[in-house]
């Protein structure tokens, strides 16, 4: 596993007290049904099946787990700049609340099973759109998550 505590990066809070977390091929052999299950057992719910956006954006209410099902994709944490990552079938992102995250490009048969920890609702945060202090006092409150994913 790696870890990656990120610094806030311009309009992109990022996490203060949390790193993203990379599992690499942690769940290669699981259909999306199986991955879902997995995390709700976690307590990891809400979750979706889809891609991920191609600007940068964060949540500020809630922690968000991504798994790669199927395909490829080159990924920009953290805002403008930040470190990217090619992710690959089988591998898992934690991704705290205030992290920036963006899709640079992704093979065409790309499938991301997402969800967010402890049930908590998220919404979508842009960097040029929100309200930075507001969307930093929201992070704040928001709690650790109980069990990682994995």
């Amino acid at each position: 596993m790696e870890r990656l505590l990120l610094p806030p990066n311009g309009n992109v809070p990022n996490n203060p007290r949390l790193p993203v977390l990379l599992y690499r091929a942690a769940l290669k052999a699981q259909t999306p049904a199986q991955i879902e299950a997995a995390l709700a057992a976690k307590g990891w719910t809400g979750s979706w099946q889809g891609g991920i956006y191609p600007f940068h954006h964060y949540h500020s209410t809630a922690h968000e787990v991504l798994v790669v099902t199927r395909g490829q994709a080159r990924v920009t944490l953290g805002g403008e700049g930040g470190p990217q990552f090619q992710l690959q079938t089988g591998d898992v992102v934690v991704l705290p609340a205030g992290t920036g995250h963006r899709n640079d490009g992704n093979s065409p048969d790309l499938l991301v099973v997402g969800a967010y920890a402890g049930g908590r609702r998220w919404d979508l945060c842009r960097p040029e759109e929100t309200d930075m202090a507001a969307a930093t006092r929201r992070i704040a409150g928001v709690p650790d998550w109980e069990q990682e994913p994995l």
